[in-house]
């Protein structure tokens, strides 16, 4: 049984707009004209009024993490309450009287301290107190690249002043004291002491936030999942998305952005038969994923000077160079695309040198290695990327809350030359876009609008570097076509087109026509995997 969609706006991937298509077996079989696809209409067909609606493929979010997103959503909802200190406590405290430990922790995520208006800095061990004496406390940063914690869970780790500052990470110290903060790796001395999830919890997180994506108009996403529970295998995380699929309860596309840490345990998952492309179209192994530094709000971005704000530091360094050249050599010579990590230009020096490492003793053509985020860059570092022909894997809604710190963060010099993903994509490279959720919302016309407009969604900073700007078109490719490139998977999805995967999104109101200040408010009708619905807007 086929269905035919007419009266509608249809952005194919090309303009003009068209008016109609029609859908069979999961995939798109005509796009044209309404006539067209009328006169194609046999006995059974469903007929589908779209009433002038704008209709595009559906999103790719190319870099988030889609099991994190169902964590922090069983979790505190700090990122609705991060306005002040007080009431980030008021949050922790009202989860705990209602919904209690979770696994024997209370857990939240989502805290920025640049919003706190009653305070200026990061919240610690003695303001997480407040919230409880009796069971251990972790509150996770919105970036994920720093947490607190109380001293019930200082106390159960026995982390103290002697305790060995860890490689890639900081213990956070006040008066030779632990003050409850832990930044990049130290993270795991914490995240070790939390009990793991089963595979069914896994499931329902999963589900959770499947849900979620369809609301905002994603069908794909390309999601670093092994990470989120770093002590998880990744058979169980795996299991977990295969047994989903089976049950026809995985209502988005998964590229799964593979996150290892060490050369051994990539070894490991190479030989039992994982390699980039390996799967089905629902559930599909990526690139190797490195986090290479931190992130720019907490000071944890790996600059080649020192923070503006903070002359003592210039961020922290995840892996040092050997290990990143051992690592992506490897994964290079067995054929598995790379994505790292990069936000801030230091670490971006590592990763070029490495991948250069890489390609030089095995050339590949078609590799399609990539950086994710690729924010605090410099000229030349602009041209290596273009040269080398790297996919750039972009979140331009980071701009909504990055333009009120950017200068501050790294100085005037630096700021001029950042979140350059227009240059990029003009000197040859391939620029995806996604929001690197659950830091940021899966908010896609949010960040077509701030990849256009170039300034926060609220219009409140000037705008930056504005021939940085992405046409309207230009930005929702970046959220469509060039998703689907960056997974090897151009060739089905992507585009509205015969023989695609019919994966589309209904939206009311034309992102052409509407005033780009206003593109983020535009609702999401309905979201298509398959041709089959999995959102509905009541």
């Amino acid at each position: 049984m086929r269905t035919i969609y007419s009266g509608g706006k249809v952005y194919t991937g090309q303009l003009p707009l068209q008016e109609a298509f029609v859908v069979e077996n999961g995939r798109f079989i005509f796009v044209g004209s309404s006539e067209e696809a009328l006169a194609l209409r046999q006995p059974g067909d469903n007929l589908v009024d779209l009433n002038g609606a704008f209709v595009c493929a559906g999103f790719n979010d190319s870099h988030m993490h889609l099991l994190g997103l169902g964590e922090a959503l069983s979790s505190a909802r700090l990122d609705q309450h991060t306005e002040s200190l007080s009431e980030l406590i008021g949050c922790l405290q009202q989860f705990a009287a209602v919904s209690g430990p979770s696994r024997g922790w209370i857990v939240g995520r989502g805290w920025n301290q640049d919003y706190f208006s009653d305070e200026s800095r990061m919240p610690n061990r003695w303001d997480l107190d407040k919230v409880s004496t009796d069971f251990p406390v972790c509150a996770v940063r919105a970036c994920g690249h720093a947490l607190s914690v109380n001293s019930r869970a200082l106390q159960i780790l026995g982390i103290t002043a002697e305790t060995p500052q860890p490689n890639g990470g900081q213990i956070g110290m006040e008066n030779n004291v632990p003050n409850g903060l832990f930044f990049d790796n130290a993270m795991e001395l914490i995240y070790s002491a939390i009990p793991l999830p089963t595979k069914e919890e896994v499931k329902a997180m999963l589900r959770t936030a499947c849900r979620v994506l369809g609301s905002f108009g994603v069908t794909s996403c390309q999601s670093d999942d092994y990470c989120v529970f770093s002590a998880l295998p990744w058979q169980t995380v795996n299991e977990a998305f295969r047994e989903l699929e089976e049950a026809g309860e995985l209502s988005v596309r998964v590229y799964e952005q593979c996150n290892f840490t060490t050369l051994p345990d990539l070894q490991a998952f190479v030989q039992a038969g994982n390699r980039t492309g390996t799967g089905t179209d629902r559930f599909r192994i990526g690139p190797l994923k490195m986090l290479g530094d931190g992130a720019l709000g907490a000071r944890t971005a790996f600059l080649s000077r020192p923070y503006a704000d903070a002359p003592d530091t210039c961020g922290i360094p995840v892996f040092s160079q050997e290990t990143f050249d051992e690592m992506i050599s490897f994964a290079n010579a067995q054929g598995m695309q790379v994505a790292v990590h990069a936000i801030g230009d230091a670490c971006l020096d590592r990763v070029l040198s490495a991948l250069t490492k890489a390609l030089d003793e095995n050339p590949r053509v078609d590799h399609r290695h990539g950086i994710v985020h690729c924010q605090i860059t410099r000229p030349d570092q602009l041209q290596k990327i273009a040269e080398m022909n790297l996919h750039v894997y972009a979140q331009s809604i980071f701009l909504d809350y990055d333009l009120s710190i950017l200068e501050s963060r790294v100085g005037e010099d630096l700021a001029q030359t950042s979140y350059c993903w227009n240059t990029l994509r003009k000197s040859g490279a391939t620029v995806s876009n996604g929001t690197d959720c659950p830091v940021e919302l899966p908010f896609a016309l949010g960040g077509i609008q701030c990849a256009v407009t170039r300034t926060n969604l609220a219009h409140t900073q000037p705008v930056h570097l504005p021939d940085e700007a992405f046409t309207v078109q230009q930005a929702l490719d970046s959220y469509t076509l060039w998703g689907a490139y960056a997974s090897f998977e151009e060739a089905i999805k992507g585009k509205i087109e015969a023989g695609m995967l019919a994966d589309f999104v209904v939206l009311g109101g034309d992102p052409f026509l509407v005033p780009t200040g206003e593109i983020k408010d535009i609702p999401i009708f309905a979201t298509y995997l398959g041709g089959e619905m999995v959102y509905c807007k009541l």
